[in-house]
């Protein structure tokens, strides 16, 4: 066996020691990165597309609405045209059917997708959403945005269920589809909303009680009034529009 000076040795293992982790944390934060918010150009024009959430939110005191008014509020000189395409109980496959009817056919420059609750939700009515159609799925719809020359914004889906302990029922299924939205948008190039993460830190701060729903929905799912006004500053944070 060859000798090896003591010395050596050390400075082999420091080496390693420090060059180890610092190819870690490149590998990490390059698996982490997402488009950053690029601001709203004038003229724009922005589809909000999705399920009962998002055709809620069109509505008086709705997201999508609040969105509309904040905008015309903080950058009325870029006249935004904001339009709500969401329909009650769709899932990835419903939005790809629709896609071309309810989004591209209004020519947009921007559409926002706000899915995944019902694809994991109606699993239990075997209704739902394999994880390798939803992955499929979500690809097939941003591919054809960009081919339209669309800026997609996704959102991972946010909660059934506002427990902060992870009792919820389906909290595991539901990091794990968030998971396949940021994977296909990473794939893709797209911006990510991280709903998902964005309730569990709010609520994990204002649901003291560990309560299941009153917080940000009135059911687990649906949004309540704070609920709206939450997911309206993600949405705007996301569209690069800042706060007044």
């Amino acid at each position: 066996m060859p000798f090896r000076h003591p010395f050596a040795c050390v400075l082999i293992v420091l080496l390693s020691m420090t060059v180890a982790p610092s190819r870690t944390a490149r590998a990490e934060e390059a698996a982490s990165e997402s488009p950053r918010p690029q601001p709203l150009k004038e003229g724009d024009r922005v589809v909000f597309l999705g399920d009962s959430i998002t055709q809620a939110g069109a509505g008086d005191g709705g997201y999508v609405t609040l969105v509309r008014e904040a905008i015309a509020n903080r950058q009325p000189e870029l006249g935004v045209e904001i339009i709500g395409a969401g329909i009650s109980g769709n899932r990835v496959p419903d939005l790809q059917r629709r896609l071309e009817r309810d989004v591209l056919a209004k020519k947009p420059t921007v559409c926002v997708i706000y899915i995944g609750i019902n694809d994991v939700w109606h699993l239990e009515r075997d209704r739902g959403t394999s994880k390798e159609d939803y992955e499929a799925g979500l690809n097939d719809l941003l591919v054809k945005l960009k081919d339209a020359g669309v800026r997609a914004v996704l959102c991972t889906p946010s909660v059934i269920g506002e427990k902060t302990d992870g009792t919820n029922k389906l909290d595991g299924l539901l990091d794990e589809y968030s998971a396949i939205s940021s994977r296909v948008a990473e794939r893709n190039g797209v911006q990510v909303i991280d709903l998902r993460v964005k309730f569990i830190e709010h609520l994990k701060e204002e649901n003291e009680q560990n309560a299941e729903k009153n917080v940000l929905t009135t059911d687990g799912v649906h949004l309540n009034a704070a609920g709206n006004e939450f997911v309206a500053e993600r949405m705007l944070e996301g569209l690069g529009v800042a706060r007044k």
